[in-house]
């Protein structure tokens, strides 16, 4: 997945997009684009070897700014509003009703 995210561009490191064999030094900040969302996070160190997940946090720093995250809450909140997720898509039914419902509450300006 990593890979395929540097070939499309989505991985930066300082204000330079990468390949997926860049060599990474202590104290390069990483940006990600993902989902609209830029993640920048800054390396702390390079571990010895490969870490669980649980331990990655130890080697980096999130510097997401807030407004990042808010736009990240602010897409969760609008998808989820509109249809569960899950529940695929709307049947004839569930069209009609939403039709019936869109006439009802309309205002019709009679003049």
């Amino acid at each position: 997945m990593a890979t395929e995210a540097c070939n499309k561009g989505q991985i930066s490191v300082g204000d330079q997009k990468v390949k997926p064999s860049k060599s990474l030094v202590n104290g390069d900040v990483i940006t990600v684009r993902k989902d609209q969302i830029n993640y920048k996070l800054k390396v702390l160190e390079i571990p010895p070897s490969r870490v669980g997940a649980q331990l990655v946090d130890l080697y980096r720093i999130d510097q997401t700014t807030p407004e990042e995250l808010l736009k990240l809450a602010n897409l969760k909140s609008a998808s989820a509003h509109y249809r569960e997720r899950g529940t695929g898509r709307p049947t004839k039914k569930d069209r009609r009703d939403l039709e019936d419902y869109e006439v009802e509450n309309w205002d019709f300006d009679e003049d």
